[in-house]
């Protein structure tokens, strides 16, 4: 089969969730069909992106969508009815190319990753198309205006009623639907057929290793993201003076691209910001505990995934286990406030015992249910 992916950004370097599931998506598939790549770039682009992804995609083009075109199209977006995010990023000058990358590559069938894709394959309805929601971004959004501050709060707000029509609307514009947890798939609620399709792991993750445990507390992510941000600044001044006052030695480590100021404010004697990290499984390796309280974020946290098949014992939020949907006390410790995040946190830094079990039977978890072969397998078979 000749598909078509069309995607927001360039998947390569892999420091973002949707850059990962893509990458490793297509990588899988291309194994035993024609895969071609059209993607759009609002950032510079690494140079070695397009020969990275030549290695297993027959075709790849990347159109680079100018400053003031965006600014633009920004702007216009207060005026229609499209999400700000599709007006971003759809352009009728990429339309035009993205026509001529249809004519010439034919494709069986067309996959957009997120909604701001979705316009460009529309106008194809005789082929095939599919949609990867990938998480409950009008739920997120909402969850984020509800926390933001004015005038933030209110265009984001605008933003979530207009991403749940957007939603909505293009539903029956593709003939294969999915998302990346049960939990986005009922908070989506869509009236239509939804799958799930989670994300798997890289398998040099399982790798075992004889790394030192020079790191304490590990928490990894883009650290540009707003939830992640978040995240970062919740964990580091509202957890740990609570587990400092038991461990006054313990140390945190937070680990990612593009570390927003409200990061790096966050460096001390105590806190390591360390920005981009060329091997990332080393991070994890090693790190007695890692720690993702997420707290406004829907869908699967691919840093969960990766910790846990490294062996690291992981502690986490509610609603990041939901998606997960690994067992707590036994695969995974659970927080839901500052105060009971940083008792687990103890627990784990402490006992011995209960660490290597969270750590062992949270790799088996992860392990046995999150494969990108059989990920994309399954996707094969919607799409097929």
């Amino acid at each position: 089969m000749r598909i078509l992916f069309v995607l927001s950004r360039v998947p390569y370097p892999l420091e973002k969730g949707d850059k990962l599931r893509a990458y490793h998506l297509i990588k899988e598939l291309s194994h035993e069909h024609e895969v071609n790549l059209f993607c759009l770039s609002d950032t510079a682009v690494h140079p070695d992106a397009e020969s990275k992804l030549k290695e297993f995609c027959s075709e790849v083009y990347i159109h680079r969508l100018s400053g003031i075109g965006r600014i633009f199209r920004l702007m216009m977006g207060f005026f229609n009815s499209k999400p700000f995010q599709v007006s971003y990023f759809y352009s009728k000058n990429a339309q035009r190319v993205f026509n001529r990358f249809v004519e010439q590559h034919i494709p069986q069938h067309i996959s957009c990753q997120l909604v701001r894709t979705a316009e460009y394959a529309l106008p194809f309805s005789t082929i095939p198309k599919s949609i990867d929601y990938m998480d409950a971004l009008s739920v997120g959004m909402n969850r984020m205006a509800d926390k933001a501050n004015w005038p933030m709060s209110s265009i984001m707000k605008t933003e979530y009623r207009k991403l749940r029509k957007y939603e909505l609307d293009i539903l029956d514009q593709f003939d294969v639907r999915f998302i990346i947890s049960e939990q986005d798939k009922e908070l989506l609620s869509l009236p239509a057929e939804l799958h799930v399709l989670p994300n798997g792991v890289d398998p040099k993750f399982f790798e075992a290793s004889n790394t030192t445990k020079t790191r304490d507390i590990l928490f990894t992510g883009n650290m540009s993201y707003r939830p992640n941000v978040e995240s970062a600044r919740f964990l580091v001044n509202n957890v740990m003076p609570l587990v400092w006052k038991q461990l006054p030695q313990v140390k945190v480590t937070l680990a990612g691209a593009n570390p927003a100021s409200g990061v790096n404010s966050l460096k001390s004697s105590q806190v390591e910001v360390t920005g981009w990290v060329d091997d990332i499984k080393s991070v994890y390796d090693s790190s007695r505990v890692f720690v993702a309280p997420m707290l406004i974020n829907s869908g699967l946290q691919n840093k969960l995934l990766e910790a846990m098949a490294c062996g690291v014992p992981s502690l986490t939020t509610p609603l990041a286990n939901n998606a997960l949907g690994a067992q707590p006390e036994s695969q995974i410790m659970i927080g839901d406030d500052a105060e009971s995040i940083a008792a687990q946190i103890v627990v784990l830094l402490t006992n011995t015992e209960k660490s290597a079990t969270i750590a062992s039977q949270g790799k088996a978890y992860v392990e046995g249910n999150f494969s990108w072969e059989k990920e994309a397998e399954r996707l094969l078979q919607w799409i097929g």
